[in-house]
C-alpha cells in the first residue's frame, strides 16, 4: 500500500506559480501527476520515475517540472506560467511496477487531489 496526500492547491491568476507537493508513504518508481477539468477525462500531465526519468505532455513543456525527494518520499510539481486551461483537480498517483508512462496503466494508488484554479 502507499497512501498519497497532495497539497499546494489554489487560485492563481495566469502567469502565475503553484507548486504542489505530494507525500507518500513509502517510495514508488513510477509517481505521476495527472488533473481532471470540469467535463473532461482525466489526463497525465508529467511522471517521474526512480531513476529519474521524467516525461511531460506536450502543453506543459517548459512551464512544469515534476521532481522528488527521495529522502522525504515526496513527489513535487513545480508549475510556472499558468494559463487558465490548467484550471482542474490534480492528482497525485504512485505505482510500483517498473514501466511508467502518462497513461493510468501503471498507477494503482491515487491521492484525493488538489484544485487549481488559474483566472484570466
Amino acid at each position: 500500500q502507499v497512501q498519497l496526500v497532495e497539497s499546494g492547491g489554489g487560485s492563481v491568476q495566469a502567469g502565475g506559480s503553484l507548486r504542489l507537493s505530494c507525500a507518500a508513504s513509502r517510495s514508488a518508481h513510477c509517481m505521476g501527476w495527472f488533473r481532471q477539468a470540469p467535463g473532461k477525462e482525466r489526463e497525465g500531465v508529467a511522471y517521474n520515475t526512480a531513476g529519474g526519468t521524467s516525461m511531460y505532455i506536450a502543453s506543459v513543456k517548459g512551464r512544469f517540472t515534476i521532481s522528488r525527494d527521495n529522502a522525504k518520499n515526496t513527489l513535487y510539481l513545480q508549475m510556472n506560467s499558468l494559463k487558465p486551461e490548467d484550471t482542474a483537480m490534480y492528482y497525485c498517483a504512485a505505482g510500483v511496477g517498473s514501466s511508467c508512462s502518462l497513461g493510468e496503466t501503471p498507477y494503482t494508488y491515487w491521492g484525493q487531489g488538489t484544485q487549481v484554479t488559474v483566472s484570466s
